[in-house]
C-alpha cells in the first residue's frame, strides 16, 4: 500500500438491498452501487487512489436469491446451533475495568497481573460487596470489560485477599467507569432488518455472558473449557489425560442469535505430585538412580507449573530447572531478620524442618529450580504438585497415546450429538449457573432442524472417454480396469532404495519395481525399468552431507534427465524435509517417496495412489470433469487461484510464516496447478506479496496457453471473519494493482473457505455411517442473515463427524447464483489428483495448503542443516551463525524452486 493511509475498518455485515461488494460512503452516493460484473476499474493504481481519497470501502457481497433450489432430494438434518431468545427492552451495563497493584512492581517484573489473579479479584469485589456487585449479574472477560445486568457503582474500589489464610494479603486498586449502556432493542432491529449493521458491541456483550459460567467452573484454555477432575478412562499413558470440554461462539444468523457449541478433546499433563508424574512419564524411572534421568527429567520438567505444599500458598510457579546438587548438599545464606548478626550458612534440609516442620524424604535428588528474575527458590520435588490445564504438545506423544486421543477426539456422530446435548444442559455449562437469565438471554436447548439439499455429482471421464459412474452413497469410483485421462511416459527414473541395510523393514526390489510397473501400465502410464536403482541407509538422513552427497550422485549419473526418483524409506525421518527442500530447490530434480512396509505388500490400491501421485507430479491428468463448470460455459479461459498461509507452532515465538498462492494452468480441466511460496514475518496472516505471486501464475498461464485468463476465481484460506476486511480491501486489491492494466482486466470473485468452525451437522434418522451424505449443503437459517455464504459437506466421511466448510462469497464480478456457486464448488472438489473421491475441500485450497507446508519443510530442513553445521563450531559462532541465518531463512530466493521445475509448472507439491 506504500505510504498511503489504510482505508477506514468499519465493515457493515447488516441486510442490504444493494447487490454488491462495492459500497460508496459518499453521503450524496449512499444509495448507489457500482453493479456492472465487466466494469474495469482501470489501472488499479488510479482505483485504489480513489478510494482512499473518498472514503469508497468494499464490503461482502449480499445473497442474490433465497439460497439454491437444485437438489436429488432435500432432508432434514439437525445443526449444533441453538437458538438465543432475548429480552428487547433489556439494558447491559458496560463497564471499564483497569485493575493495578497497590504495591510498585519488584525490580525486574513486569508487573503484569495473571489472568487467573484478575479473575479471583473480581470474585473478591462480589463477595465484599454482593449488593453492589450482584455476582449472577455480572460478567467478566478477563481483562478491561465488565458486563452487568444492573447497575454497578463506578469510582475507586479497594480489593484485599490472601491467597489462603495466614499467608501474605495483596491489595489492588479497582477502577470501574461506565462505557455504554447497550439496548437489546437494537439487537431486535438488525435481525428484523431495520437497522443496517450488526451492532457487534452487544454481540460481544452476550459472548462474553455466556462463557461466564464456564470460565467460574471449569479450565479455560484459549476460547475453550475443560473440566478440573478427571476419570481412568482419560488416562493416555505417560502422565498425559484425554480432557473432554467445550468451544463455543455466538454467531448472527437468519433465525436470529445461535449458540454453537461443539465437543473438544485435547491432551493435558495429569495434576499429580512431580513424583508420581515423573514414574509415569520418563520411561523406567527410577529414583535410586536418578543421575542416569537428569536430562529426561528436566526436559519433562521445564517450564511446567506447579504448585508447592510445603506452606500454604495458592500460587503457581514455572519450573526453571533442576540444582546442580542434590537436595542434602543444599545450602544458602539466611539473613538475620534484625540485621545484627552477619548472614549464617542454613542446610536446605534443616531449613524445611524449622521453618515448616518438613521432613525431606529424598534428599539425594535435586530440587525443581522454581525462581525467577535471577532469584533462587529450591523446592524438593516432594512438595511439589503440577497444575491442572496444561496441554501436552500432541507431537511429542507416542503413537499409542496419539492413536487413544484420535479415538477420543473422533467419536460417532450419534455419540458426538449427545454429548454436545448434554453440555449445553450441564451445570457447568453455558446455560448454567443462572447467569444468562440475569441478562434476559434464553437457551433453546435442542438444536436447530434445517432442510439441507443433497446435490448429483458430476459426470467424470478417464482414459479413452469412457464415463465414471460413482458410487451412490459415497461418491467414490474405482480404476480397476480403466486408465487416467492422461498418463505421462515414464522413460527415465531411479530408486534409492534407504531401508536396504534396515533389518526388520527392508524392502523387496524385485516384487516393489516389477509390480509398481505393471499397475502403471494398467492405469494407462507407460512406464520403463528403472535407469539404476541404488541402495542406501536411514542413517543418511541424520547426516546432510552425506544425503547431499548421494542426491548430487543421483542426479550425475542421470546425467539431469531424470524425470522422477522413488525414494524408499523403512520409516518416516525429520531428513525427509531436507530431501525434498534440497532436491526441489538446488538440483531441480522430482521425488516420490515412500515406506518399505506399504511397498513390500504392493497391495493394488496402494500402488494406484502412488502411480496417480506420480502422474500428477510429472504434469498428467488423471480425472476430469465432463460438463463445463456452472458460469463458464462460454468461452473465455478461466484460472482458479487458492491461497493460504502456514504458521509456526504456538511454542515457536520467531520462525516466519509461510505464504502459498497456487493456480490452474489448464482450461477447462483445471485440474492442474503450479505454485508459488514465501516466507513472511511471523505469525502474520495477510500474504505480503499476494499481488506478486499471482501476477508471476497469470505470465505462467499466458506462455503455456497462449492467452491469459478472462475469469479468475480465488479461493482464500484459514482467515477469520474478523479478517475479512483485510482480505477484501488490502489482499483483493494487491491482486488487482499487480495484475491489471489497461489492455487485461479479468473479472474476479473472491471466495473464503474455512474448516476452522465449529458447525457440524447430523442427519435425521440413521444411515449406515451416521454422517450426512456428499453433496449436502445448507444455505438458510443457521447462515449469515444477508450475506452470500453456504455449509458444503463434499466427502464421506469415514471417522468420526463430518465437518462440513464453510464458504463465503465476499466478492463477486461473476453474478453467480446460489446454485451455480455451490455446484461449481463441488464439482472441483471431484479433480483432486492424489484420491478417488470427493475431498472435503476445494482443490485450489488444498493445493495451497501442502504448498504452504512444503515451505514449512523447507524452513525447517534450513534450521536443522544451519543447527548441523554450528555444532561442530563454539557456542559463540554458534550464536553468530544462527543469527546470520535468520536473514536467509526470510529469504525468499532459499524458498524459490529450481528453474526447471517452475518453468515445467510441475504439480511435485503433491
Amino acid at each position: 500500500m506504500g505510504s498511503q493511509p489504510d482505508p477506514p475498518t468499519t465493515t457493515c455485515f447488516g441486510p442490504d438491498p444493494r447487490h454488491s461488494a462495492f459500497i460508496k460512503s459518499d453521503p450524496e452516493s449512499a444509495g448507489s452501487t457500482t453493479t456492472s460484473a465487466k466494469t474495469c476499474y482501470g489501472p488499479l493504481l488510479n482505483f485504489s487512489s480513489c478510494q482512499r481519497e473518498t472514503g469508497d470501502k468494499l464490503i461482502p457481497v449480499t445473497r442474490p436469491d433465497k439460497g439454491g433450489t437444485n437438489a436429488v432430494r432435500s432432508v432434514p438434518i439437525r445443526v449444533n446451533h441453538f437458538h438465543v431468545k432475548f429480552k428487547s427492552d433489556k439494558i447491559i451495563m458496560h463497564y471499564d475495568v483497569d485493575i493495578k497493584s497497590e504495591a510498585p512492581p519488584k525490580k525486574g517484573s513486569a508487573g503484569k497481573i495473571p489472568k487467573s489473579t484478575l479473575f479471583m479479584i473480581r470474585e473478591k469485589l462480589s463477595s465484599d460487596n454482593p449488593s453492589q456487585f450482584p455476582a449472577s449479574s455480572i460478567a467478566y472477560d478477563g481483562e478491561k470489560n465488565i458486563f452487568s445486568a444492573v447497575e454497578l457503582p463506578t469510582g475507586k474500589f479497594k480489593v484485599e485477599f490472601s491467597e489462603v489464610e495466614d499467608t501474605k494479603v495483596y491489595s489492588f486498586l479497582v477502577t470501574i467507569n461506565l462505557v455504554k449502556q447497550l439496548e437489546l432493542q437494537k439487537l431486535s432491529d438488525y435481525f428484523s432488518g431495520k437497522l443496517p449493521c450488526v451492532p457487534r458491541e452487544i454481540f460481544q456483550a452476550m459472548d462474553v455472558v455466556m462463557k461466564e459460567n464456564p470460565a467460574r467452573c471449569m479450565i479455560s484454555v484459549g476460547r475453550s473449557f475443560y473440566p478440573h477432575q478427571f476419570s481412568r478412562e482419560d488416562e493416555l499413558g505417560y502422565g498425559i489425560i484425554a480432557s473432554r470440554g467445550i468451544q463455543q461462539s455466538l454467531k448472527p444468523t437468519a433465525q436470529g442469535p445461535s449458540f454453537c457449541l461443539d465437543f473438544s478433546v485435547v491432551p493435558f499433563l495429569k495434576p499429580v505430585p512431580v513424583l508420581e508424574f515423573l514414574k509415569e512419564h520418563v520411561n523406567r524411572f527410577n529414583l535410586d538412580d536418578f543421575k542416569n534421568f537428569r536430562r529426561e527429567v528436566e526436559a519433562a520438567l521445564q517450564g511446567l507449573k506447579v504448585r508447592v505444599a510445603h506452606r500454604p500458598t495458592g500460587q503457581k510457579f514455572i519450573v526453571a530447572g533442576l540444582t546442580s546438587q542434590e537436595t542434602r548438599d543444599l545450602s544458602f545464606l539466611a539473613e538475620d531478620p534484625e540485621g545484627k548478626d552477619s548472614p549464617k550458612k542454613v542446610m536446605l534440609v534443616d531449613y524445611f524442618k524449622e521453618k515448616y516442620g518438613r521432613d525431606i524424604i529424598y534428599k539425594r535428588i535435586p530440587c525443581l529450580d522454581l525462581g525467577k528474575n535471577n532469584r533462587k527458590n529450591y523446592v524438593p520435588m516432594e512438595f511439589c504438585t503440577l497444575v491442572e490445564g496444561q496441554r501436552y504438545p500432541k507431537e511429542n506423544m507416542d503413537r499409542n497415546s496419539t492413536q487413544k486421543l484420535k479415538q477420543e477426539s473422533l467419536p460417532p456422530p450419534a455419540v458426538r450429538e449427545n454429548k454436545i446435548c448434554a453440555m449445553v444442559r450441564a451445570s457447568n455449562g453455558p446455560c448454567g449457573g443462572g447467569i444468562i437469565d440475569s441478562f434476559g438471554i434464553d437457551v433453546n436447548k435442542n438444536m436447530t432442524v434445517v432442510s439441507a439439499r443433497i446435490i448429483e455429482p458430476p459426470g467424470l471421464k478417464l482414459g479413452g472417454s469412457s464415463r465414471i459412474n460413482v458410487e451412490k452413497d459415497k461418491c467414490h469410483w474405482n480404476l480397476v480396469g480403466k486408465w487416467v485421462v492422461e498418463g505421462i511416459p515414464v522413460d527415465r527414473w531411479a530408486v534409492i532404495d534407504f531401508s536396504a541395510k534396515d533389518r526388520y523393514n527392508r524392502l523387496d526390489p524385485n516384487w516393489f519395481i516389477p509390480k509398481f510397473i505393471q499397475r502403471c501400465e494398467n492405469l494407462g502410464i507407460r512406464m520403463e525399468e528403472p535407469l539404476f536403482y541404488e541402495t542406501a541407509n536411514m542413517l543418511a538422513f541424520s547426516n546432510f552431507s552425506v544425503l547431499r552427497g548421494l542426491l548430487d550422485q543421483v542426479s550425475k549419473k542421470a546425467r539431469g534427465q531424470i524425470q522422477i526418483l522413488v525414494c524408499v524409506m523403512a520409516g518416516r525421518h525429520p531428513g525427509y524435509c531436507y530431501l525434498k527442500w534440497y532436491s526441489e530447490t538446488v538440483i531441480g530434480m522430482v521425488t516420490q517417496c515412500c515406506l518399505s512396509g506399504p511397498a513390500n505388500k504392493a497391495s493394488d490400491q496402494y500402488l494406484a495412489n502412488l502411480a496417480l501421485k506420480l502422474n500428477a507430479k510429472l504434469g498428467g491428468s488423471n480425472v476430469e470433469l465432463i460438463e463445463r463448470l456452472p458460469r463458464f460455459e462460454g468461452e473465455g479461459h478461466v484460472m482458479f487461484i487458492g491461497a493460504d498461509v502456514n504458521h509456526p507452532g504456538s511454542r515457536n515465538p520467531t520462525s516466519p510464516s509461510i505464504a502459498a498462492v497456487v493456480a490452474t494452468m489448464n482450461w477447462p480441466s483445471a485440474n492442474r496447478y503450479a505454485a508459488r511460496i514465501c516466507p513472511q514475518a511471523h505469525r502474520v496472516e495477510k500474504i505480503q506479496n499476494i499481488g506478486g505471486m499471482c501476477l508471476e501464475l497469470v505470465e505462467n498461464y499466458a506462455r503455456a496457453n497462449k492467452v491469459k485468463p478472462k475469469k479468475i476465481v480465488v479461493f482464500r484460506d484459514g482467515v477469520s471473519e474478523g479478517q475479512f476486511d483485510m482480505v477484501l480491501n488490502e489482499e483483493l486489491l494487491d491482486i488487482k494493482r499487480a495484475i491489471q492494466t489497461e489492455n487485461y482486466c479479468p473479472t474476479i470473485t473472491l471466495i473464503v473457505a474455512r474448516k476452522r468452525h465449529l458447525t457440524r451437522m447430523f442427519p435425521h434418522g440413521r444411515n449406515f455411517n451416521g454422517n450426512v451424505p456428499p453433496g449436502t449443503v445448507v444455505d438458510t437459517t443457521v447462515v449469515h442473515l444477508s450475506e452470500f455464504d453456504f455449509y458444503l459437506c463434499s466427502h464421506y466421511g469415514t471417522l468420526g463427524t463430518s465437518k462440513p466448510t464453510h464458504y463465503h462469497v465476499l466478492y463477486d464480478e461473476h453474478g453467480f447464483s446460489s446454485d451455480q456457486i455451490q455446484k461449481l464448488t463441488y464439482n472441483l472438489c471431484f479433480t483432486f489428483a492424489r484420491c478417488t473421491k470427493p475431498v472435503s475441500l476445494v482443490p485450489p485450497v488444498y493445493y495451497a495448503d501442502l504448498a504452504a507446508y512444503r515451505g514449512r519443510m523447507y524452513y525447517d530442513a534450513m534450521v536443522a542443516e544451519a543447527e548441523s553445521s554450528a555444532s561442530a563450531a563454539s557456542s559463540s559462532l554458534s550464536s553468530s551463525s544462527s543469527s546470520s541465518s535468520y536473514g536467509a531463512w526470510l529469504d525468499e530466493r532459499s524458498y524459490r524452486w529450481h528453474g526447471a521445475l517452475e518453468k515445467e509448472n510441475m504439480m511435485f507439491f503433491v
